[in-house]
């Protein structure tokens, strides 16, 4: 039997302004919920509740959201290694500090 998840208060946070952002960005557009829940192959209701940052909502609607707005490419870009200041740095210390080219031996 699974356990159900709890997410922390800065990750229910984040979701919360995730689902705003992705509100406003429907209301700039002056794109009513149900055509955007229609685009992105969803209800109105599951729309609501990305925009009020609930944390049962499947990633892949997100997605679905997203892309129906015209935002995909930037979910596209959350992990991706350039943007990630913390594991460039631990990669930067794992680097040799001397590099030496190895003699090939010699078969005579």
């Amino acid at each position: 039997m699974t356990r159900p998840h709890h997410p922390t208060v800065n990750v229910r946070r984040t979701l919360r302004k995730l689902g705003a952002d992705i509100r406003d960005a429907r209301r700039r557009r002056h794109l009513p919920a149900s055509v955007v829940a229609e685009r992105a192959f969803t209800s109105r209701p599951t729309l609501l509740k990305i925009e009020k940052g609930d944390p049962t909502v499947g990633m892949g609607i997100y997605a679905a959201v997203l892309q129906a707005l015209g935002l995909l490419e930037g979910l596209g870009n959350l992990a991706d290694p350039a943007q990630d200041p913390i594991g460039l740095a631990l990669s930067s210390e794992d680097l040799p500090q001397r590099v030496r080219i190895r003699k090939r031996k010699s078969n005579a």
